[in-house]
């Protein structure tokens, strides 16, 4: 018995030596996961030509603000700065924070504004498009499904992020890179 722990031990130690591996995995699921799902959601909020940035589609509106939209008709012109602001800011952060991620710059600070972004996004889906009055689209934790779309996939988003706020890009990273240049030689 002793020798199995000592080879457990002595295997797991090594592992923990490993550093660099936790922050690379995250950031490749994170791209090979979230990164299309993100940039394929923001493309639909753009408005048309280069303007677009600046002029999200009335489809923008509706997904970000669905019950401000149902109460102003539809119509994008009786909604406020307020809601211009959010919804470009939204579309903007939904191509930039995942760019800066798989790039691994400003890892820590867009893995949080990514967390931020679920929420709002988990809180918009359950009260603004009503997911709350569906519980097999909400789940449970503690049960036998484990595919929800809310509890358990984007628990399962944030911990992931999570690892990036905590651990930081990795070797294989502009922010490594960058963090290596301001070193002085010797």
């Amino acid at each position: 018995m002793q020798r199995l722990i000592s080879i457990h031990d002595t295997a797991f130690t090594r592992l923990l030596q490993v550093d660099w591996l936790l922050p690379t995995l995250a950031r490749f699921l994170f791209a090979a996961i979230l990164t299309g799902y993100y940039w394929a959601s923001a493309k639909t909020k753009l408005g048309d030509g280069i303007l677009g940035l600046f002029q999200p589609s009335a489809g923008a509106y509706t997904q970000i603000f669905p019950r401000a939209m149902d109460s102003a008709g539809y119509d994008t012109s009786q909604l406020t700065f307020f809601h211009w602001a959010v919804v470009t800011a939204g579309t903007w952060a939904e191509f930039v924070l995942p760019a800066l991620i798989v790039l691994g710059l400003l890892t820590r600070l867009s893995a949080l504004g990514m967390i931020g972004f679920v929420a709002l996004q988990t809180l918009t889906d359950l009260y603004g498009h009503g997911a709350i009055s569906e519980p097999a689209t909400v789940g449970a934790w503690f049960d036998t499904a484990s595919g929800s779309v809310i509890l358990d996939q984007r628990a399962l988003w944030v911990f992931l992020l999570l690892v990036l706020v905590v651990k930081g890009a990795g070797p294989a990273s502009l922010d490594r890179l960058l963090s290596s240049a301001k070193q002085p030689l010797s």
